[in-house]
């Protein structure tokens, strides 16, 4: 080997050992946590109408509701400011895979979700429920509603869709951005019920109550709902969402976190089903 070929074979050794050992620890992005705390914001999605896990006052563009109390106890625990980021039930899960937000609220833990992000443990435990609209037979069962004359509106990308498509694949699904044009299209006839979730769907009849009538088909369907975050190796950020979950829960404080939100759109304990667990 001439001198020319050893300083080759010299270089491109030094090439191959760097490119193996990758970059500097240093420059490698820190977790959620981390970032959290060294930045002092905690990113969190809400959604408009959606009481009363969110309320947004248009007159001072305040929010308020079930889960922004739920985000400041977090905050304050981590020490930190909140700050929010309007979505939607579809998008927020994309929000959170584009580093938008550190937390969404009211996420159900579906297998396809978890190949994307990750999950608390569970906050509450929900029932599906229908609107239907004025003069629609109120179905006693989902099977009623599986027929294609039946029209069901639903938003986009939503737990709400899943459950519609799976027990309700003979009926006409219409799919709207969000549960504002979904309501909207009972309201006007265009679809003859919603399904939603049991704590949404009574906050929105007791907003609008000559929309239609509320009905729990059988077989009653639950499904606990989470946070959400994105998928990290540091588990620090999900363990800690997870103690506050479980503790909160277990201390009856996301029970009045709860009936507070409910109070905001003038609801109390006696005016939820039994169905509604929280």
């Amino acid at each position: 080997m001439n001198r020319r070929d050893a300083l080759t074979t010299v270089a491109l050794a030094g090439a191959a050992i760097a490119a193996a050992s990758g970059p500097a620890k240093a420059d490698a992005p820190a977790s959620t946590l981390d970032r959290i705390k060294k930045n002092g914001v905690l990113r969190v999605a809400v959604i408009v109408g959606q009481e009363p896990y969110f309320h947004k006052d248009l007159a001072t563009n305040e929010w308020s509701g079930a889960c922004i109390d739920m985000a400041k106890d977090i905050a304050g625990k981590l020490g930190a400011k909140l700050e929010t980021l309007e979505s939607t039930w579809g998008n927020q899960i994309l929000d959170l895979q584009a580093d938008k937000v550190d937390l969404a609220f009211a996420v159900n833990p579906t297998p396809e979700r978890a190949l994307v992000i990750d999950f608390s443990t569970p906050i509450l435990v929900h029932s599906f429920t229908v609107i239907t609209k004025k003069g629609f037979a109120k179905p006693q069962t989902w099977a009623e509603l599986n027929k294609p004359e039946v029209k069901i509106a639903v938003d986009i990308g939503s737990t709400h869709e899943t459950i519609a498509r799976r027990y309700c694949p003979k009926a006409t699904i219409l799919g709207f951005k969000n549960r504002d044009e979904a309501i909207l299209a009972v309201a006007t006839g265009r679809a003859d019920c919603n399904v939603s979730l049991a704590v949404l769907s009574v906050s929105t009849l007791k907003k609008n109550p000559n929309l239609g009538d509320l009905a729990i088909p059988r077989p009653l369907l639950t499904l606990p709902t989470n946070m959400g975050i994105r998928a990290e190796s540091d588990r620090r950020y999900k363990d800690f969402l997870s103690a506050w979950a479980d503790y909160n829960r277990s201390m009856g404080q996301t029970r009045e976190w709860m009936l507070k939100g409910f109070e905001a759109v003038g609801l109390t304990a006696d005016d939820l089903p039994a169905e509604v667990q929280f």
